[in-house]
């Protein structure tokens, strides 16, 4: 049987492994931040009657540019976004991967501030794109200076600022994001997959989007609206920018069913919301109780949390996998992340961290 190092793959392709989290059939799977909660039956049957909708007109394209569906987004965004503003694609990884198309590339740079979203080296190396992994500082802060200082030192094509930041959950300083904007002499990506969490107070990137056409702000309808199976992340940027993307998408990218279930989804937004209070009760209980415990846990805005383990996280993964929780380890040495589910999930979670 051939193998895959018997193809003329790409040389800088040859002995990696395909992104993804262990899938693994266990009581508690808390390791890859989805919403915990179900769609709720109304929302359901409302997104089951849009999609049938659509079936006898499955022989033709779909909307290539989504019209009906960015003009929802923009309504749910607010901040006097129009439709020329906001792209959608499926999932906030292919966003990613279109802007590294548009404005990275061969002769490029991207550069993301390590640890973060593990995603963003692997988009830069599926489209030729180099990857230059910027500092955090001390328990993984970042000032507007080290940023700004980084940048200046690189001069990066492509910047990716995550707020809330995955893996360490917390949100930037909006000062971060302006002093990065000011500095980068290309475009400035912040990947707000997980906004919605946010503790009060918090600032978006949305707001200072005017007057900033090099600034782009990603989300997903993943995390909060429970829509992960239905694979829809969108932008907003300036009208270039999304000009800029169109230039490099698939045609008829996102399917007729795709469009159609999202719209659903987002016309009955406020029940599907409905769990974020929810979920971040529970990710202030398990910050609360780890910190209670004497464990060192990262400050979350995000829907789950990162926590240290005194020791070989390896061990310790293993260790909660062999109770039934399968939470996710992201590679930092001596932490694990676990995701904000239901309260019965945050019990087993904590119990099964009795022994730590």
């Amino acid at each position: 049987m051939t193998s895959l190092e018997d193809l003329p793959i790409r040389d800088d392709l040859r002995g990696l492994s395909p992104y993804g989290a262990p899938q693994l059939d266990v009581p508690v799977r808390l390791n890859t931040n989805e919403n915990s909660y179900p769609v709720p039956e109304p929302v359901a049957d409302a997104i089951g009657k849009a999609l049938a909708a659509e079936l006898r007109d499955l022989n033709r394209y779909p909307d290539r540019d989504a019209v009906a569906l960015r003009a929802d987004l923009a309504g749910y965004l607010g901040h006097r976004l129009t439709v020329e503003q906001v792209w959608a694609a499926n999932g906030s990884n292919e966003i990613q991967q279109q802007l590294l198309q548009a404005f990275g590339g061969p002769g490029r740079s991207a550069l993301g501030f390590v640890p973060a979203y593990s995603m963003h080296p692997l988009l830069a190396l599926g489209t030729g794109t180099r990857w230059v992994p910027a500092r955090r500082g001390v328990d993984f802060g970042l000032t507007a200076d080290e940023a700004v200082a980084q940048v200046r030192e690189h001069r990066p094509d492509v910047v990716f600022l995550c707020s809330p930041n995955n893996p360490t959950g917390t949100a930037l300083d909006p000062a971060v994001v302006a002093a990065v904007l000011d500095a980068a002499p290309g475009m400035v990506v912040v990947d707000e997959a997980y906004a919605e969490f946010a503790r009060p107070g918090t600032v978006s990137a949305l707001a200072v989007l005017p007057g900033h056409p090099r600034l782009v702000v990603t989300r997903t309808m993943s995390k909060a609206f429970g829509f992960a199976g239905g694979r829809l992340g969108y932008l907003a940027a300036d009208a270039a920018v999304v000009q800029a993307v169109q230039l490099v998408r698939l045609p008829y990218h996102l399917s007729a069913l795709t469009q159609a279930a999202a719209r659903a989804a987002l016309a009955h937004r406020d029940a599907l919301l409905g769990t974020v209070s929810a979920i971040m009760a529970q990710r202030d209980r398990i910050v609360a109780t780890l910190r209670g415990r004497g464990l060192r846990v990262a400050d979350s805005d995000a829907n789950f949390v990162l926590f240290e383990v005194g020791g070989d996280q390896g061990n310790a993964w293993r260790a909660l996998l062999a109770r039934g929780v399968l939470v996710r380890d992201v590679g930092l040495p001596g932490w694990l992340r676990v995701t904000a589910g239901t309260p019965a999930e945050t019990d087993a979670f904590l119990s099964a961290m009795e022994t730590f």
